[in-house]
């Protein structure tokens, strides 16, 4: 099926290398089109740009920018075109210099956009809900300031899983998977499963291992007191939250989906492989 575009947002992480230049040539590319293209442009932390109606969001940075961009398109289910300015990345699979050949097969509906499950993060305080984010990567909580152990109880749906003792506590999707879930002895799941992994950092009891849960689990966090170090909570490493004695951190499958657009040069799995080094051979 082929997709009829007319409007594209481009966001542009502008601090990276090439960025102002990549995006003049993507405003050019599209404009002799006849496609409309509006660019929201930052550097360092942004604010979110209004939305109106596009039929394509083009991502232009790296990994970081592609869960910025997920979060402010989500709810309307904008595809993303996710471009990475150095080579590629776990998420950014299209190179600045793949970007227009991609655009053209999407649009021939030679690729399609594949669904990413996010994550809804809720935070209450004596009751009172106080915070919300969705999540492209993982919801993350640990020590504040210096690595100490936390104490934190951890509830499913209609089980508890007890007490843990450890350096935090990591709930990703699949997207995140590779992410910090992965360095801290996660499982790597195909980026368009629908699975939550949750998963303890440095575990007091070894016993505790990460566990794969099914997409309609609800994981909720309770801080517990009796803290010997302040504790934060971070999402998508974007968002954060201190937290304190008692506060209850709930985390679930969003209703919303993030679309990222697939790269047709490599594979997910091919990107496994050169990210991680791993060599397929004898040596291996």
């Amino acid at each position: 099926m082929k997709f009829n575009i007319k409007r594209v947002l481009v966001i542009a992480n502008l601090s990276k290398p090439n960025a102002e230049r990549i995006t003049q040539d993507i405003c050019a590319y599209l404009g002799q089109q006849g496609i409309d293209v509006v660019v929201f442009g930052f550097r360092g932390r942004a604010e979110d740009p209004e939305l109106d109606h596009y039929d394509l969001a083009i991502s232009l940075g790296g990994d970081g920018t592609v869960l910025y961009s997920s979060r402010i398109v989500c709810e309307r289910e904008i595809p993303i075109l996710p471009v990475n300015l150095g080579d590629f990345g776990f998420i950014t699979e299209v190179t600045q210099h793949e970007w227009s050949d991609v655009f053209e097969r999407y649009r021939s509906g030679l690729i399609d956009a594949g669904p990413r499950l996010l994550i809804d993060v809720a935070v209450e305080r004596g009751g009172t809900r106080i915070a919300g984010y969705v999540g492209l990567n993982d919801a993350v909580v640990s020590a504040a300031g210096i690595s100490k152990i936390v104490k934190l109880s951890v509830e499913l749906t209609e089980a508890s899983l007890g007490r843990y003792r450890a350096d935090g506590m990591i709930v990703a999707t699949p997207t995140g998977s590779t992410a910090y879930s992965a360095a801290a002895g996660g499982p790597i799941l195909h980026p368009e499963m629908n699975a939550l992994i949750l998963n303890p950092i440095c575990p007091f009891t070894l016993s505790h291992r990460p566990i794969v849960l099914p997409p309609d689990e609800v994981v909720t966090i309770t801080v517990d007191s009796e803290q010997r170090t302040s504790l934060l909570m971070t999402v998508d490493g974007q968002s954060e939250l201190h937290l304190e004695s008692g506060d209850r951190i709930t985390v679930r499958a969003s209703a919303c989906k993030a679309h990222i657009i697939r790269s047709n040069k490599r594979t997910f799995y091919e990107v496994l492989r050169s990210k991680l080094n791993w060599s397929g051979g004898s040596d291996a």
